[in-house]
This record gives C-alpha cells, sequence and structure tokens, in this order.
C-alpha cells in the first residue's frame, strides 16, 4: 500500500509515520511538509533513514502536489493546531483558512484524480464553545467534573452528536469545514473517507507550547524552572482535558485503511476518554512528584484573566470507535507524562529549539 502522510514532519505525523511503519513493514510512505512549526526541521533526516519519501512543499501550492506520486490513501496530518490561531497577532486569519481549509482541498482534489482514500485528523475544538461552557460542572478538590448526563454529555465524555454550533475559534471553524468537505468529496465522487476527531495528543518530542501541546509545554517548562500560571476559572488550574498519545491511533488508521468500505459512522472520537484525563492542578501535582527536587514554578494570580476560547471541561468519549472498532488508548496517561519528563531531562533546550 502507498500512503501519503501530510504534515509528516510535524509531531503527530512522526510520530503515526515511524508507528504505522513497524507495524507494517511494506508500507510505502510518501510525506510533505512545509516544515512552518519550528522543531519540526529535526524529523525530516530521520525519516528520510527509514527511508520515507520526505517532500518539501506547501499544500497549498498546486505545483507542487502534482509531483507527488499517487498514493492509495491520503492521510491528513497538516494544520495550524492552536486555537488561538489568527486571533493572536501572530498568525493571519486568512493564514489559518488557506493552511487549515484550502490545503484540505487541494487534498481532497488530489484524492479524487487518484480514486485514493482520505483520513482527515480532525479536534475537539469542532465543538460549540457556548455549549461547552453551559455544561454543568462540579469544583472538586483538583478538578472540575461534569454534572451532566444526557445522550450526547456525560461523564465519559461528549459524544460525537455534541453541537459543532459556531462560535468554535478560527482553528475550530477551519476543521470543521475540512471534516463537511470531506463527507462531501467522499459521496460526490466515491472515494472512502474517515474522519478522526483527537484529543489532546502528547509525547516525547511535542512541539509544546501554551496554546498547543500543553501536557509537553508544562512538563517542559517545569523541568526548566519556566514561569506557569492558571488562567481563568478561579486560577487554580482545575481545568481538564484528556491525553492521548499519537501511536495509539495506528490499529485504527490499519482498519480503517485496509477496510475501506467497512459499514458504520465516519466520525469518530479517537481519545484518551475519562481515565485520560487530567486538570493543570493535577499536572502540576505529578511534575512535583516527579522532579521532586526542583521548586514548584507554578504563579497563581489573583485576578485571573480568561483568554479567548478557553474552556474549563473538555473530554471526548472515545466509545464510538471502541463498538466500532474494538479500539481503546493503550499508553496511560502517567506514562505518556514520564515519555516526556524523560524527553525534558535529555533535551534541556528543548523550548528554546520549538519557541515561535
Amino acid at each position: 500500500m502507498k500512503l501519503l502522510i501530510t504534515g509528516i514532519c510535524g509531531f503527530a505525523g512522526s510520530v503515526l509515520a515511524r508507528t504505522l511503519l513497524e507495524h507494517r513493514p511494506g508500507l510505502h510512505i510518501t510525506g510533505i511538509d512545509n516544515l512552518s512549526r519550528k522543531g519540526s526541521e529535526t524529523n525530516v533526516e530521520p525519516l528520510r533513514k527509514l527511508g520515507m519519501d520526505v517532500r518539501i512543499g506547501d499544500l497549498r501550492d498546486a505545483a507542487v502536489l502534482a509531483t507527488l506520486p499517487p498514493a492509495d490513501f491520503i492521510l491528513d496530518c497538516a494544520a495550524n493546531p492552536s486555537v488561538l490561531a489568527g486571533v493572536d497577532g501572530t498568525s493571519s486569519s486568512l493564514g489559518v483558512m488557506e493552511h487549515n481549509l484550502y490545503g484540505t482541498v487541494n487534498l481532497l482534489e488530489l484524492c479524487k484524480s487518484w480514486n485514493a482514500g482520505f483520513i482527515l485528523l480532525s479536534t475537539s475544538r469542532v465543538y460549540s464553545i457556548a455549549e461547552l461552557a453551559a455544561l454543568p460542572l462540579e469544583e472538586q478538590a483538583t478538578r472540575f467534573e461534569v454534572a451532566a448526563r444526557e445522550a450526547t454529555c456525560s461523564a465519559q465524555g461528549i459524544t460525537e452528536n455534541f453541537p459543532t454550533t459556531p462560535p468554535l475559534s478560527l482553528y475550530g471553524s477551519s476543521k470543521l469545514c475540512s471534516e463537511l468537505l470531506t463527507l462531501e468529496y467522499g459521496a460526490a465522487f466515491g472515494f472512502p473517507i474517515w474522519i478522526n476527531r483527537c484529543g489532546v495528543l502528547a509525547g516525547a518530542g511535542q512541539f509544546g507550547k501554551a496554546d498547543q501541546g500543553i501536557f509537553s509545554y508544562w512538563i517542559h517548562s517545569w523541568k526548566a524552572g519556566r514561569p506557569l500560571r492558571y488562567i481563568g476559572f478561579g486560577g487554580n488550574g482545575k481545568q481538564v482535558r484528556d491525553c492521548l498519545h499519537p501511536r495509539d491511533l495506528c490499529s485504527v488508521l490499519l482498519r480503517q485503511m485496509d477496510e475501506p468500505s467497512r459499514p458504520g459512522p465516519r466520525i469518530h472520537h479517537l481519545s484518551g476518554g475519562a481515565a485520560n484525563s487530567m486538570s493543570l492542578s493535577e499536572l502540576s501535582d505529578w511534575c512535583e512528584r516527579r522532579f521532586s527536587s526542583l521548586p514548584s514554578p507554578v504563579i497563581k494570580e489573583n485576578q485571573p484573566q480568561m483568554r479567548p476560547f478557553d474552556i474549563a471541561w473538555l473530554v471526548l468519549n472515545p466509545a464510538r470507535a471502541a463498538e466500532s472498532f474494538h479500539w481503546q488508548p493503550q499508553t496511560p496517561v502517567a506514562e505518556t507524562l514520564e515519555e516526556i519528563a524523560r524527553h525534558a531531562e535529555a533535551n534541556p533546550q528543548w523550548l528554546d529549539l520549538v519557541a515561535g
């Protein structure tokens, strides 16, 4: 099988490329990346040494895409993944749409011409901010827990049927539009499509920042003694996300490529779920135990300010993926955190390398 992976030099793309090749040695992988994320350049040569055809290019450039060899499937891992993209003063709103939406459209056109399958890695941020903010929460000692017991939301997380009514963020809207066009292209031109909405991905080698890759950013910052802040929601760090190592996606991706006509829903949550969820306060407690000789760098603000698009609780329920593919996350959150901590110890300048 021939596979094209976009964003192959990013964290998720590079981990998936390596893991897929380990599980399927005969897989022929071509990858493309524009290296816009600082740190992604470090993955180019290691991937090439594994025999992958890694191209440097931009998905917005039709001339570049025309040079790519046809594939049986495209795995789209390319995106500006920050929820603040387009509004933070460092990236433009048009740039977000060009990278996250127009790039996907160009890939769907490739699938049309190649008669190839398409797998989109999407996000938990396609869900309505207003609906998420309105969820009834119970404040516990170290975290918020949802009190809802509805069809679309429970203590196990929100389902794929939770409302996607805007506003979502420019990032979230660009991914939701990509999802809709993926469904339309697949139906109109008869090629297989899958949409996987992922929770927070984390692991060693992630280019973590405060607005994306929070688990990696927090642990690397703690190890480096850089200031950390609880922002919003009382300033106590009780906001909760689920955590998933991207290598755990591999088994589902192989099933999706091997069984392109498999009946059932085309959109699935691939996430750590409630069992692998954690608050910032709990993450700090873990760091304090793990780096016991270091002082805590966390600064609690008396008047915490909210950032745009902040959410107190967002956990994806992966029950549909469990039913469709007998899938569940394999890497416990503590194991993922330990992997990041060891990477932080071995790479003390990592934050400087990936900043910006």
